[in-house]
């Protein structure tokens, strides 16, 4: 199903919906139930991305960079550099 389409069938279903006061009013307890979860931290947009990429290049071309030690995991390399 591609956006549009699923777009279109989210406008039928909410209009039927908007007909019917107590599926409306399930509807907006779920959306605030929904809305309230916590949003995954680590997600970005695309120019937000690309904007970590351009400044730990930037980083990089100053000699800024963080080495891991011989035998250190990637917890502990992590932890030490922050």
């Amino acid at each position: 199903m591609t956006a549009l389409q699923m777009n279109a069938e989210l406008f039928r279903q909410l209009s039927i919906i908007a007909e019917n006061e107590t599926l409306s009013a399930k509807l907006m307890k779920y959306i605030k139930k929904l809305t309230a979860q916590k949003q995954d931290p680590t997600l970005m947009t695309k120019e937000e991305f690309f904007a970590k990429v351009d400044k730990s290049l930037e980083q990089a071309r100053q000699g800024r960079v963080h080495r891991m030690q011989p035998g250190e995991s990637l917890d502990d390399f992590l932890r030490r550099v922050g």
